[in-house]
């Protein structure tokens, strides 16, 4: 992983305009839009608009500024941010029950899960807005608008394979325009109604929530919409470290957001059958056709860094046990975070591509995009409360103090956007429950067949001391048995003996943990015991965000006396065949679900990178 402190502030703070603040960004696009969409029934008048916007000024303030920023961001896990680096910092207390690590899993692995549909509504909302500016242009580009909008989505994901160190160098620079034009809009358009500015007060707000409260709460559903990507702040923390989002945030992304609302609210007072697309009607006519290709520049950008997102997530819940393997290729030999999951980018896309052709339209979407943010965002309010009382030793008075009202907050924010479940609200809820079913399954399965595999084997002390001089023959070599505990004897160790009757000269039994930091420096990478004149044990660590190497681990041993010739070194693997049965230990429907990704996981012979020329499998067939 890169050093952030080694490398300028400024430059920092540049990369971080690139890939931290894509999301909430691109929100100008439809967000004010969609507060006075018609369904809301909410009138164009001066004490309206500037009513909206103190709302939206507020909920920015509150959300992003005070949560995400002063509070949430406090809590890093070695640097490391996002909801599974919360949750690691939350199971560090020794003192939990099993039921208070089971909820806090819960929360934490329901968080991610719903960050895989923001994944997916995220590159379809924000790319397909964009597209829409062309109907601006002329009514003709108006049945091109999905094609285009495909294609772009397609050439995004069809590049992925590539990485993004290369493209992500004009990241930062692409955004620190879009953010200054952004602005510069807004300030043009101020000027013919400087009175918007009064949003800063926030009488206008509570005058607003307490004038029209039903359609204040209705209106509450689309505000949402100017807050999402508060939590890819904190998640891409450990990339650019605190200060250099903090800057970014104050210095040009919060002015260039806050300045360009208030534009549109000032044209809006002035033409208000520019609410079918105030973001565009900002400028003028000649800048217009500019104006959508450098939106559907800042789209792809923030749809790139979702999408970034989800690979690391998924490759997270991989090495805790959450998710079965899949294949990870890395991107960059420098950054660690760059990695690319090609069965995950085409799910990803055929995902995206139906989403497309089901809403047709960006306002559409708006509906579906909410619920998923607000839930994510309860999840990380909780855990951090849990944080903060538990690690930074907070009093529960204060917690309460300064969680409450952004507990509040989140919640009304939900409620508002579970009222447009049925017209969209559903699809990133499916997706989410959908992945937190897997994950949960993936996890209880793992459980039941390690349970299952550990009763029909034997203590490893025992077998060690049961080997007689003489016993079983021994041949000149190497075995490496990967084994998930070194309290037993590995099935495939037993195989080996049982079919082969033979026994190597030098036999290492290898287990891998992850532990509940990012990563792991090299001096505590791995720890080495002889427990017989032929068997070893190694232990190697790795973080959760760090791709594990054999072969490289292997190298690391040599200080210990323990040196490998790769040619004459054997691994040996099991490999289990799995039948569900109907009275397992779980439900026969998680019990086939388990099954099926346990058969389609990729092999621990790729995961592991150990070389494919030296690996022997040894199969055993495991009822659950």
């Amino acid at each position: 992983m890169s050093q952030p402190q080694q490398t300028p502030l400024h430059l920092l703070t540049l990369g971080a305009l690139g890939v931290v603040f894509g999301d909430i960004g691109t929100s100008p696009l439809y967000a004010l839009k969609e507060c006075f969409h018609a369904s809301h029934g909410l009138a164009i008048t001066h004490d309206n608009i500037v009513g909206l916007l103190s709302v939206i000024f507020w909920s920015i303030t509150l959300v992003v500024s005070i949560k995400y920023i002063a509070f949430i961001m406090r809590a890093d896990n070695n640097g490391e941010g996002g909801i599974m680096a919360l949750l690691a910092l939350s199971l560090r207390n020794k003192n939990l029950s099993a039921t208070g690590r089971l909820a806090l899993v819960s929360i934490g692995l329901f968080g991610a899960a719903l960050f895989f549909g923001d994944g997916i509504i995220t590159p379809a909302i924000s790319v397909l807005s964009a597209v829409e500016g062309l109907k601006l242009v002329t009514p003709v580009f108006d049945p091109y608008v999905i094609p285009i909008t495909i294609a772009v989505l397609v050439s995004l994901f069809v590049i992925q394979r590539y990485g993004t160190s290369s493209v992500g160098k004009l990241f930062g620079p692409i955004m620190l325009l879009w953010f200054s034009t952004l602005g510069i809009l807004g300030i043009v358009n101020i000027a013919q109604f400087p009175s918007v500015l009064e949003l800063v007060n926030p009488f206008w707000a509570v005058n607003f929530l307490v004038n029209h409260t039903t359609v204040a709460f209705i209106t509450l559903g689309a505000v949402v919409l100017t807050v999402t990507g508060g939590e890819a702040l904190y998640a891409d923390m450990g990339h650019f470290g605190r200060k250099p989002i903090r800057y970014a945030w104050f210095g040009l992304v919060l002015p260039a957001l806050i300045l360009n609302y208030c534009g549109q609210g000032a044209l809006l007072l002035n033409h208000p059958e520019a609410v079918e697309n105030p973001f565009y009607q900002l400028a003028p006519s000649w800048f217009i056709v500019p104006l959508i290709a450098l939106a559907t520049l800042a789209t792809v950008i923030a749809s790139q860094a979702v999408i970034s997102g989800v690979f690391s997530i998924a490759r997270q819940a991989m090495q805790l046990g959450y998710l079965p393997r899949f294949e990870v290729l890395h991107t960059s030999a420098k950054e660690i975070g760059q990695i690319y999951i090609p069965a995950l980018n085409w799910m990803l896309l055929g995902a995206i591509i139906v989403l497309v052709f089901m809403f047709k339209s960006s306002s559409n979407l708006a509906a579906a995009y909410g619920i998923a943010v607000t839930m994510t965002m309860i999840c990380d309010t909780l855990l951090a409360a849990f944080v903060a009382i538990t690690i930074w030793g907070w009093s529960k008075k204060l917690t309460v103090v300064i969680v409450l009202p952004l507990l509040l907050a989140d919640f009304a924010f939900f409620g508002a956007t579970s009222l447009k479940f049925l017209q969209g609200g559903w699809f990133p809820v499916l997706i989410g429950v959908s992945a937190f079913t897997v994950m949960m399954t993936w996890k209880r399965g793992r459980e039941i067949l390690f349970d299952k595999l550990n009763q029909e084997t034997m203590p490893l002390n025992l077998f060690v001391n049961s080997i007689g001089a003489g016993s079983i023959q021994t041949i000149e070599g190497t075995a490496i048995f990967m084994t998930g505990t070194h309290k037993s004897v590995p099935h495939a160790l037993l195989h080996n003996i049982k079919h082969n009757k033979i026994l190597h000269s030098r036999n290492i039994l290898l287990t891998l943990h992850t532990q509940d930091i990012p990563t792991v420096e090299d001096k505590d990478r791995l720890i080495v015991e002889q427990i017989s004149p032929n068997f070893w044990l190694i232990t190697g660590y790795y973080g959760f965000k760090e791709q594990p190497d054999v072969p490289e681990l292997l190298a690391l041993c040599e200080p210990y006396g323990l040196s490998f010739d790769m040619m004459d070194t054997s691994f040996f693997l099991s490999r289990e065949r799995i039948i569900p049965r109907v009275e397992g230990g779980m439900a026969p429907w998680r019990e086939l679900l388990f099954v099926t990704m346990s058969r389609n996981s990729a092999s621990a012979t790729d995961f592991f990178q150990i070389p494919t020329n030296r690996v022997v499998e040894l199969g055993t067939q495991i009822e659950l």
